[in-house]
């Protein structure tokens, strides 16, 4: 069984991030990672999960990638924009999903392999990023970091698939620490999973919100995608939502070729969505 620790948090920033007003709300926030595949009636396992059956992921070569901060489904109109926003992709990266009623009958109709991670719950409600796919992956792993002020981690699937060109794809699925006055915190998330990247061979998905809301962020993820070959998407209709002129989301890629990308607007979150297609090599 997985130990679970009481958070308490006030008013003030972690109201504001969740969504919530209140004096103060008690969270269990697991002392391991954990990822789940069975969301219906979640039983998270201890940091991973691997399938023996593992198809290729793209579809004769051919893979779009949807990636959205879902903003724990907030606005009315949340499901519709999924589904829209969805509707050609083999891979969705969500951040900010939280694991109500709504969003579970979502995915009990849906045709999507599922992962989540378990950053905490809340009223008994897991909360995390969650990741979307047309197959199983062939692995999927959870990290947590824990944001220093509110003492609430923000989580990161790492997971691999195959593909049909006989190559393994690395993905990344990110929601960076956000309330934190140096990059101490920022870097170590990051640098979690370099540990494991550095040593993939084949192409690479690494995408999220990042929270890169001043410079000093920006660099830290523009150093860690060139130390590991990943270029930035380059986006047709590029309509982030941008704190401080600075792009919170973001899409980086390697050994993929890039067919299209665009970042359309909605009012279905407080984030604007990335969809990239691209073609393996």
């Amino acid at each position: 069984m997985a130990r679970y620790t009481k958070v308490a948090a006030g008013i003030g920033a972690i109201a504001g991030a969740l969504g919530i007003s209140a004096l103060n709300w008690s969270f269990d926030v697991s002392e391991v990672p954990e990822v789940s595949a069975n969301v219906l009636a979640p039983t998270f396992s201890y940091t991973c999960i691997h399938s023996e059956m593992a198809q290729p992921l793209d579809d004769h070569g051919d893979l779009t990638v949807s990636v959205w901060n879902i903003y724990k489904q907030q606005k009315d109109n949340w499901r519709s924009e999924l589904e829209k926003v969805t509707q050609d992709s083999r891979l969705v990266l969500l951040q900010e999903a939280s694991l109500n009623v709504p969003l579970k009958n979502y995915l009990d109709t849906a045709h999507w392999k599922v992962r989540m991670a378990n950053a905490f719950r809340f009223l008994n409600t897991p909360a995390g990023v969650m990741n979307l796919s047309s197959v199983n992956a062939k692995s999927t792993c959870a990290y947590l970091a824990v944001e220093p002020w509110l003492r609430l981690p923000k989580s990161a699937l790492l997971s691999e698939f195959n593909l049909s060109n006989g190559q393994t794809l690395a993905v990344v699925n990110l929601h960076g620490v956000n309330f934190s006055v140096g990059l101490d915190e920022y870097k170590a998330q990051f640098n979690k999973l370099k540990k494991v990247l550095d040593k993939h061979i084949g192409p690479i998905i690494l995408a999220g919100d990042f929270n890169t809301w001043r410079q000093g962020r920006l660099d830290v993820v523009t150093q860690f995608a060139e130390s590991l070959g990943l270029v930035d998407v380059q986006l047709a209709h590029d309509q982030r939502i941008k704190v401080f002129g600075k792009p919170l989301d973001h899409l980086y890629y390697r050994q993929l070729d890039l067919v299209k990308a665009e970042a359309p607007a909605t009012d279905a979150s407080d984030h604007n969505p990335i969809i990239a297609q691209f073609t393996l090599q």
